[in-house]
């Protein structure tokens, strides 16, 4: 596997007998650093606005 290689990863719920759900995602190690970076500033910015909401 090269460094680059794009990551693969495959979710199947099964909600009773009729329902069900699949989810496919495919990610490449930039793509995951950016997702990586994105909730980190979404998880800054929220503890920032409940400290300015408690005061």
């Amino acid at each position: 596997m090269t460094p680059n290689a794009p990551q693969h990863a495959s979710l199947t719920v099964a909600i009773g007998k009729r329902s069900a759900l699949k989810a496919d995602v495919t990610v490449t190690p930039s793509g995951l650093l950016a997702i990586g970076a994105l909730v980190s500033s979404i998880l800054l910015s929220t503890a920032v606005i409940v400290h300015a909401a408690r005061r």
